[in-house]
């Protein structure tokens, strides 16, 4: 996002109540997240091939984003031309430092 974006207005967006008065503007509304995620997991069965993957999530704060994107990867290994097999792990770190 350029320094210069000005985002989206907050209401064009269901916000909830909660957050309301926390919020100024969107920069990067959910579909584009969800619209990116998707893409990521089609480059990565692309350059994946056949080899298995080994999907380390970084808990806590990647939980979600992690979670959409092993629904992506199953969605490509069920209707795709191939599967590939996926191991899921996660791990907890106490200082990103």
């Amino acid at each position: 996002i350029r320094d210069e974006e000005s985002g989206y207005n907050k209401n064009l967006f269901c916000i909830p109540k909660h957050y309301e008065e926390d919020l100024e503007r969107v920069f990067i509304p959910h579909g584009l997240i969800l619209d990116r995620t998707e893409r990521l997991a089609r480059d990565i069965m692309q350059d994946m091939g056949s080899h298995h993957i080994v999907a380390l999530c970084v808990l806590k704060g990647g939980y979600k984003f992690f979670a959409d994107l092993l629904d992506h990867i199953k969605a490509l290994n069920q209707n795709g031309d191939k599967s590939v097999p996926v191991t899921v792990d996660f791990v907890k770190v106490k200082s990103y430092c």
